[in-house]
């Protein structure tokens, strides 16, 4: 279907068309009071339908048009008004705006004058009383094909069917409580949209109101293009496709909120010469009936029509599939928006090309901002894959401060809080008390997580990770090692919040809803500026079973769907085990880092009971009695978190004593804190000591 100029209407206060039916109706007046005259006399008094109107209703009708041009052509006034509707018809057809209306839907001459009728009714009210007058039926007010045929002067065998180009479009249609649609005496009502479009001198649907928003082409021409690689695919294959056979294209933009799909689609508009008409899907579909859907839909094709646009969709999911089909033949291009591949192919057998938006890379995403705002790039734009919404909307409060940069650089969509817990992040390197291989392995997985979009986009790497660009990391080692705690220290370090997911909440029992769940926890997590804790990762990662039975066949489904995540997971992930081989030898290579944390020896130990017993209270008063440090470190063989659990339980028993902390008090914490692991600590205060 060829593109359509932009619709405009007249601008003089009274309207062509009424003028055209108000002269043509005069005319007619003249000729019925004619017939009413001659079928009155005295004889027909009294009688609800008069013997002279009979007889004229059952005149030949070729015989009534014969006695209707001999009675004009004798009637002293009627060259004048004859002369009148001659000027009036050419008029009309001067009247770009009609006449491009016209056009635009494809209307024939007849159903022109069956839809100036039917408008010029709206346009002035008093009209619809001539109509009653000239139907000679006070409630018939309004356009019939009768009437148009009696003032247009349409061939006997003219009439408008359920096939026209009026019905089609939705322009005009017989009233639908009348009996027979089709009929000649069938009232015909014009659409809202036509007679207030008409007033308002562009097209102007109310049904529609705010659910629509035209783009002008200039709007966005002179804007840089931040996908010019999509909008060169999208051009090439419409100019390729229109090359063959013509047919409808839809073109699918896929790319979550906020990514700049409305403002590529408005470029392709622009670059093609159109307008961009959006339409909100939700507003327009959703919880409708199947029939108000449909009209829906035609509403917005007509609009988009009608200003020579392209009608683009707007959460383009929420059409149902069969409302397609009320569209067929009413668009030649259409844009969907959607932020995920559509499975489903529409009723509309539309040729369908689809374009997946990036993420815009470093040097993208400060080129945006140096269009948006004079002010220092925030390290959200520099380090983060922010959309383009997103870093419109913090370019607007840069100025604000760091608070408000950062709430406006928080990702759209968020994900359901009883799936992740927050994490504090109170903890820094120098907290750490580790071996120097461990620790200066957690270095180079923070440089890496730090460097990791130079060294992709700007050295060109990222050809090696073309799946997931993601950094990930197991920590194994048994508890109370610090895993959890390096994994703050590094967030802390790399600016990000730490969530920790919540496996109660993700794991269900229920087919498909765990998948589901993680799909949530990965779109947020690698988007927002955040890292992704997994604790007991061996619950969700662990290996695959041999199937049984069915449970074992679902379970192994989401293995499989975790590992395909995790391998196109683009953000920052730590997993922490302490059975690190029941973890699935597929999940283990797709790992960057795998870091062991082995229990502390002496020398860590020392360091630990020294950080963990303060020796003097914040007011000055000593809190330590004759600690003996290398016995505590070189005979008592605990983790890092066994250690501070037993310095707090010595503290409180000191505390109850009256006293300061002494070797008693931490042997009988520490022999506490080892029996809950399943070993008996036995040791004396001269220093010797014994493990069982």
């Amino acid at each position: 279907m060829s593109n359509a100029a932009p619709l405009e209407f007249p601008r003089s206060s009274t309207s062509p068309i009424v003028e055209r039916v108000r002269l043509r109706a005069s005319r007619q007046v003249v000729w019925m009071r004619h017939l009413w005259t001659q079928g009155m006399n005295s004889a027909d008094q009294g009688l609800a339908i008069t013997h002279g109107e009979v007889d004229r209703l059952l005149l030949d009708p070729s015989d009534l048009e014969s006695e209707a041009e001999r009675f004009h052509a004798g009637n002293a006034g009627d060259r004048a008004l004859r002369e009148a509707i001659i000027r009036a018809d050419r008029a009309l057809e001067r009247d770009r705006d009609w006449s491009s209306m016209c056009r635009c839907f494809e209307l024939d001459a007849h159903e022109s004058d069956l839809l100036s009728l039917a408008v010029a009714a709206d346009l002035d009210p008093g009209l619809g009383r001539v109509f009653g007058y000239l139907h000679d039926e006070a409630q018939a007010c309004h356009a019939t094909q009768w009437l148009a045929a009696q003032l247009f002067e349409w061939p006997p065998d003219l009439a408008c069917g359920p096939d026209s180009k009026l019905v089609f479009w939705r322009l005009a249609a017989p009233g639908e409580r009348f009996g027979n649609a089709w009929s000649v005496r069938a009232p015909w009502i014009a659409d809202p949209a036509v007679g207030l479009s008409v007033k308002l001198r562009s097209w102007c649907d109310p049904v529609l109101l705010s659910a629509v928003t035209p783009v002008a082409a200039e709007h966005n021409r002179e804007a840089a293009c931040l996908y010019p690689d999509a909008l060169a695919r999208l051009t090439s294959f419409v100019q390729s496709v229109r090359a063959g056979p013509n047919g409808p294209i839809q073109l699918e933009i896929i790319g979550p909120p906020g990514s700049g799909k409305r403002t590529l689609a408005a470029q392709f508009a622009a670059e093609h010469k159109r307008n961009l008409l959006i339409g909100d899907a939700e507003a327009l579909f959703a919880d409708k009936p199947a029939d108000v859907a449909a009209e829906h839909l035609v509403r917005m094709l007509r609009m988009a029509r009608a200003s020579g646009a392209i009608p683009y969709w707007r959460f383009a999911d929420a059409i149902p599939a069969r409302t397609w089909r009320a569209g067929r033949g009413m668009y030649d291009l259409a844009i969907l928006d959607r932020d995920s591949a559509s499975g489903d192919a529409s009723s509309d057998p539309a040729i369908r090309h689809s374009v997946r938006l990036q993420p815009l890379a470093r040097a993208e995403r400060l080129a945006l901002w140096r269009q948006l705002s004079d002010e220092p790039p925030p390290a959200a734009v520099l380090d983060r894959q922010l959309l383009v919404g997103e870093i419109a909307m913090t370019a607007r409060v840069a100025r604000s401060g760091d608070e408000a940069v950062r709430q406006a650089s928080a990702p759209v969509a968020k994900a359901p809080p009883e799936l992740l817990q927050p994490l504090l992040c109170p903890y820094r390197w120098e907290d750490l008390v580790l071996t120097t291989d461990v620790r200066h392995h957690l270095e180079e997985f923070e440089q890496q997580a730090r460097l990791r979009w130079p060294v992709y986009e700007e050295w060109g790497f990222e050809r090696l990770v073309p799946l997931g660009k993601g950094i990930t990391a197991l920590f194994a080692g048994a508890s109370g090692t610090g895993k959890t705690m390096a994994a703050q220290v590094i967030a802390r370090s790399l600016g990000l919040d730490l969530f920790r997911v919540d496996l109660a909440g993700v794991v269900n029992k229920y087919i498909g809803e765990t998948e589901k769940r993680l799909k949530q926890v990965f779109d947020y997590c690698e988007r927002a500026n955040v890292m992704l804790l997994f604790d007991e990762a061996d619950a969700l990662f662990g290996q695959r079973t041999q199937v049984k039975d069915a449970h074992d066949r679902f379970a192994n489904i989401e293995i499989d769907y975790l590992l395909q995540r995790m391998e196109q997971f683009s953000g920052i992930a730590v997993l922490s085990t302490n059975r690190k081989n029941d973890l699935d030898k597929a999940f283990v290579r797709r790992l960057r880092f795998i870091i062991d944390f082995l229990p502390p020896g002496p020398k860590e130990r020392l360091i630990l009971w020294q950080r963990a017993l303060l020796p003097h209270s914040p007011a000055g008063e000593p809190l330590l009695d004759q600690i003996d440090w290398n016995m505590l470190a070189d005979k008592l063989t605990m983790t890092g978190a066994d250690i501070k659990s037993a310095a707090l339980a010595a503290a409180f028993l000191a505390r109850a004593e009256g006293s300061r902390i002494g070797m008693r008090h931490l042997v009988a914490a520490a022999r506490r804190e080892t029996t809950k692991h399943g070993v008996v600590l036995r040791v004396d205060l001269t220093g010797g000591s014994s493990d069982g």
